[in-house]
């Protein structure tokens, strides 16, 4: 008979412990929270089960690319909310592996979960566990994604939905997302660092449940972004992970997966994780230059609004992972992201422009020399194309390097002639 994993929910700051269906995201002390999962099964047991789970299906989950781990999850029995999520693909791309400078270069595309984000991974098991606890209500900060990701899960449980954006930058792709999904959306005047501070007031002011990444339920379903992506390579490890940074929650995310994956013995190595930031929102790759000695917050301003964020909530779990993996922090300008972004779409894959801050850093640590042009690299793609029509279209309304703008004519078959010849190579 299966013997049954159970979980921790620990303080990282004050070390209480919580029983895993408490409704709070975070400690009373103000740490943030973390699951720790005790298997009682052998590493290769587990293996063995999500092999045969991705293989055959999983009918009793519809086939979630994230609950096929869920004895590494959340323990228990109960409803499960899922679209299905996870199963996204690896990509690989003459054309953006010869940009970035690499070999062996792959694309893990989490813009195919089922809002368009990586968002949905975490959100299903957030929300699972919100049902599980009798949550009445629940509450997200977002620049986007999150909320178009908590108030389609939320519509799904039949729960209320808040939404906390800041007014006037959020790309209209999400927010339409929330709107349509039947969220309350209120627009803050503020940062999201402002709508975050206001969302947790709400929530332990209201009694409703924080669905942010502080969450420690959001990092255990984004850990199956790396679990997916180990399986999908056959449990063989690239040398590095790079990814986009902004609240750090992927960050903090991944190392808990590769620590887990390593004492599992699931992996016989841990591969660097590399964190990108924007340059106009970099508060941890000002804390990297340090060694971490200080905190940085910043004024964010970037292209890339899934990462426009100047004050981390994840900031001291990533530092973990950082470190963990002999991994680092860089920073990449938006013209940087802009033009990678390009080339991504170019081959016809397609991202939003915080995706695109993974392949411009791969690029620039392989000129810097930190990545070597033989090694295998897996840069995250964490959102779809269609999520920031806006920096699409402005991109290439202008001409110059990578860019496709619109052509008008006239109704007549020889203007049709003349721009065939004229981009002909």
């Amino acid at each position: 008979m299966t013997r049954r994993a159970h979980c921790l929910v620990v303080c990282a700051a004050c070390g209480t412990q919580l029983p895993v269906l408490s409704p709070r995201a975070q400690c009373a002390c103000g740490g943030l929270l973390e699951a720790l999962q005790c298997p009682r099964e052998s590493g290769r047991t587990l293996r063995d089960r999500f092999e045969r789970r991705r293989r055959l299906g999983d009918r009793t989950v519809a086939g979630s690319g994230v609950w096929r781990f869920r004895e590494l999850l959340l323990p228990g029995r109960g409803p499960i909310v899922t679209h299905p999520e996870g199963n996204t693909s690896l990509y690989q791309r003459d054309a953006v592996a010869g940009y970035v400078g690499l070999e062996d270069l792959t694309l893990k595309h989490e813009g195919e979960n089922p809002t368009g984000s990586f968002k949905d991974r975490g959100m299903t098991v957030a929300t699972t566990q919100a049902v599980r606890a009798g949550a009445a209500a629940v509450a997200c900060a977002s620049t986007g994604n999150t909320s178009a990701s908590m108030a389609a899960y939320a519509a799904q449980a039949g729960l209320p939905a808040l939404v906390f954006v800041p007014a006037g930058k959020v790309a209209a792709g999400k927010l339409a997302q929330a709107l349509a999904y039947g969220a309350t959306t209120l627009l803050v005047r503020g940062d999201f660092d402002t709508c975050l501070r206001l969302v947790r007031e709400a929530s332990d002011a209201l009694g409703v449940a924080l669905l942010n990444s502080i969450n420690p339920w959001r990092l255990e379903g984004q850990k199956t972004i790396v679990w997916e992506m180990l399986q999908q390579r056959g449990w063989d490890p690239p040398d590095w992970i790079v990814l986009p940074a902004g609240a750090l929650g992927n960050t903090s995310a991944f190392g808990k997966a590769l620590r887990e994956a390593h004492g599992l013995g699931l992996i016989r190595r841990v591969p660097r994780v590399a964190s990108i930031q924007a340059r106009g929102a970099n508060p941890f790759y000002r804390s990297f230059r340090t060694g971490f000695e200080k905190r940085y917050r910043v004024q964010a301003d970037t292209v890339a609004t899934a990462i426009r964020i100047g004050d981390p909530a994840s900031h001291d779990r990533a530092v973990r992972t950082i470190r963990e993996t002999r991994g680092l922090v860089a920073q990449v300008s938006d013209r940087e992201i802009l033009e990678a972004k390009a080339v991504v779409d170019g081959a016809g894959i397609g991202c939003e422009p915080a995706s695109a801050a993974a392949v411009a850093g791969a690029r620039q640590l392989v000129r810097q020399g930190v990545i070597r042009k033989r090694d295998s690299v897996v840069a995250v793609l964490t959102g779809h194309l269609l999520k920031d029509p806006e920096a699409v279209m402005t991109f290439h309304g202008r001409r110059g390097h990578l860019r496709n703008p619109p052509v008008e004519i006239e109704p007549r078959l020889a203007d049709v002639e003349r721009i065939i010849k004229r981009r002909s190579p």
